[in-house]
């Protein structure tokens, strides 16, 4: 698979001049009307359908496919669908314990398919998930059963899906992965303690819901969570990630922004590293960062938002 890395390299750096940059997004924020946005969105070349929706989840499929042309080991990216199964193992489990037939709750593309979730949650049968789904949908499974509670049953799959997204990152052999990873787990971890500070969660709530990762100290964040979010914002001034305390003061949507553009700054680095799987994944976060930022902007136009308020949004692009 190495051998391919030059050569998907390549491929990608080819792309980057149809990557959105911040003039085109300017174009966007100067249409008039949502469907002007549109409109304007089409001449891009994004035009996979008639809505928002279906634009969007063309140029996703789109980006998904070119990753699948240049690198064809599907394990190589499953880091990244990974959210995407632990929301459909969430929507298994609650629809076959509540025995509610599921509509419209599963996204599409994850590395396992949704009717197999199903199926296992109804069953209790886990043994054809592969181990890292199995134990927390049986150990959700039973907790929903028992309990009743949907939000304990969320708490231990999220949890369960960052541990994994940490296990994957070290697994992998690119380094871009493996920061990634930390940065991921490292920023959702401090969300959850920004919002059980918000909604006074019990004491019991975030050494529940944490993942333990190397750049932030599970029980020093639970400690600092104590002091709510002045404390918070003292430890995060302690960590890697200090430059983002004063984001993190601001709330979590400023908190999102601060992680997102760190992401960007960090797969900048992989243009230079045409010999790893670095550059395809650069550009596929650099895609995925696009495509919210449309979304983002459509959304606007959509709901009559102030053009101000967007802009102040807005993350970096990677061109």
């Amino acid at each position: 698979m190495p051998e391919l890395y030059p050569y998907a390299a390549a491929r990608v750096h080819a792309r980057e001049p149809l990557l959105l940059g911040r003039q085109q997004l300017e174009q966007l924020l100067a249409a008039k009307t949502y469907e002007d946005c549109l409109k304007t969105l089409r001449g891009f070349g994004w035009d996979g359908g008639d809505t928002a929706e279906e634009i969007l989840a063309a140029e996703t499929e789109k980006t998904w496919k070119l990753m699948e042309e240049l690198l064809p080991d599907p394990e190589l990216f499953r880091m990244f669908r990974l959210p995407v199964d632990f929301n459909n193992a969430k929507a298994a489990v609650k629809s076959a314990v509540t025995q509610v037939q599921p509509e419209g709750v599963f996204l599409p593309g994850g590395s396992l398919a949704p009717e197999a979730l199903l199926e296992a949650a109804k069953t209790g049968e886990f043994s054809k998930l592969p181990d890292w789904m199995a134990q927390p949908m049986e150990k959700a499974r039973k907790l929903l059963l028992q309990t009743g509670d949907g939000q304990a049953c969320d708490v231990l799959l999220d949890r369960a899906a960052l541990e994994e997204m940490l296990r994957e990152g070290e697994r992998s052999d690119c380094p871009l992965l493996g920061e990634y990873a930390e940065l991921f787990v490292a920023a959702a971890d401090i969300k959850i303690a920004l919002r059980a500070v918000k909604t006074n969660r019990p004491s019991s709530f975030l050494p529940e819901a944490l993942a333990s990762c190397r750049s932030v100290e599970k029980r020093a964040l639970i400690e600092a969570a104590r002091e709510e979010i002045e404390g918070l914002c003292r430890y995060l001034a302690l960590t890697p990630y200090g430059d983002g305390a004063e984001a993190l003061a601001a709330g979590a949507s400023a908190f999102d922004k601060w992680r997102d553009n760190r992401v960007m700054a960090l797969i900048r680095r992989e243009k230079a590293n045409p010999f790893t799987l670095g550059p395809a994944a650069a550009h596929f976060l650099a895609r995925q960062n696009e495509i919210a930022m449309v979304r983002m902007v459509l959304s606007a136009k959509r709901n009559g938002l102030d053009r101000e308020d967007v802009e102040g949004r807005l993350r970096e692009l990677y061109v």
